[in-house]
C-alpha cells in the first residue's frame, strides 16, 4: 500500500500537465473575494529535491519541467506555461532549477490570507517530510496536514463555510481500486457540493480501468449537470523499451471559463516542447 513515492517521478510530463491546469485553475478561483478551501487528498511531500537521489534514480523531470525550462530559453512560451515555470522558478533562488514544489507547496503558494488548505497523506515516510516541510511555511492555521485517507476525509469539509472549494485528487493508482474509488468520491462531492471545482489526475496506460475512469467522471458530471473539461497529454507511445508513464490526463468539473482557451494554446506546444516520438499528441474536450 505504500509502495509508491513521487519523489522518483516529481517534475515530469505529468506534473507539467497537472501543476499547469491546477495553477490557471486556482488564478482564476482567487480572482473572487469570498475565501477558498482547497482540499489535497493524496498531498506527497510537498517538496522535491530534483538533484536528489530519488528524482536522479528516475531522471523523469529531465524530460519534464527541465526540458521546458531549456525550452523556454528559446521561445515564447503559452502563458499558462509561462506561469507554471515561473512558479516553479520561485522556488529556486539560481539558475538552476533544482527543487520542485508538488502540488501542497503550489497551492499554498498562491493562496490568499482568508483561504485553507487541507493536506491529506497516509504514507509514513511522505507524511514526515511534509509536515516538516508545511512546518517551515509558518503558515499557522491555513495549512492542516492530516494523516488519514483523502477520499473520506474531504466529505467532513464539504460543503465549506464559504461555499466556494477546489479539490484535487491525484492518487498514484498503483492500487487498483482507486480506479472506483475516484468517481465513487465524485460522486458523493457533488451530492454534497455540486458548485465545487473537482481536479482529476490520472494516467493513460494500458488498463481498461484507466480508459474507463474518464468516461466515468463524464457521467458523473452530465447526471449532476454540471460543466466539464477533459484534457490529455501524451509524449511518447505506451510500453516498447522505454519504461515509465507515457500519457496522463486531466479531468475537471466545473472548470473556470477561461481553461479550455488557454488549454488551446499551451497544450500543442506542450506536444512540441516534451513529445519524445512521432506518437505525441493531445487532446481537449469540455462539455455540460
Amino acid at each position: 500500500m505504500f509502495s509508491y513515492r513521487h519523489a522518483f517521478h516529481a517534475g515530469n510530463h505529468a506534473d507539467v500537465l497537472k501543476h499547469a491546469v491546477l495553477i490557471a485553475t486556482l488564478q482564476h478561483l482567487t480572482t473572487k473575494e469570498a475565501a477558498l478551501t482547497v482540499l489535497d487528498t493524496h498531498a506527497g511531500a510537498g517538496l522535491y529535491r530534483l538533484d536528489g537521489d530519488y528524482a536522479r534514480t528516475s531522471a523523469e523531470a529531465d524530460a519534464g519541467v527541465l526540458r521546458l525550462a531549456a525550452q523556454a530559453d528559446t521561445g515564447t512560451l503559452a502563458p499558462l506555461l509561462q506561469d507554471y515555470l515561473d512558479l516553479v522558478r520561485s522556488f529556486n533562488p539560481g539558475a538552476h532549477i533544482r527543487i520542485y514544489p508538488g502540488s501542497p507547496f503550489i497551492l499554498q503558494k498562491l493562496l490568499r490570507p482568508n483561504d485553507r488548505l487541507k493536506l491529506f497523506e497516509l504514507h509514513p515516510t511522505d507524511l514526515r517530510a511534509l509536515a516538516g516541510n508545511v512546518a517551515q511555511l509558518q503558515a499557522g492555521r491555513q495549512v492542516a496536514v492530516l494523516q488519514e485517507d483523502g477520499f473520506a476525509g474531504l466529505r467532513r469539509f464539504l460543503p465549506p463555510p464559504s461555499r466556494r472549494a477546489l479539490v484535487l485528487c491525484d492518487p498514484s493508482y498503483e492500487i487498483k481500486s482507486d480506479y472506483a474509488r475516484v468517481p465513487e468520491m465524485l460522486q458523493d462531492a457533488l451530492k454534497r457540493f455540486a458548485t465545487g471545482t473537482y481536479a482529476v489526475w490520472y494516467p493513460i496506460i494500458p488498463r481498461p480501468e484507466a480508459h474507463d475512469l474518464p468516461r466515468r467522471l463524464k457521467a458523473q458530471a452530465l447526471r449532476a449537470g454540471r460543466n466539464w473539461l477533459h484534457a490529455t497529454l501524451t509524449v511518447r507511445a505506451g510500453g516498447g523499451p522505454r519504461p515509465g508513464l507515457g500519457a496522463s490526463g486531466m479531468f475537471l468539473v466545473n472548470p473556470p471559463h477561461t481553461l479550455h482557451a488557454a488549454l488551446q494554446q499551451a497544450l500543442p506546444q506542450m506536444v512540441e516542447l516534451l513529445g519524445q516520438d512521432r506518437n505525441a499528441a493531445h487532446t481537449l474536450e469540455a462539455g455540460g
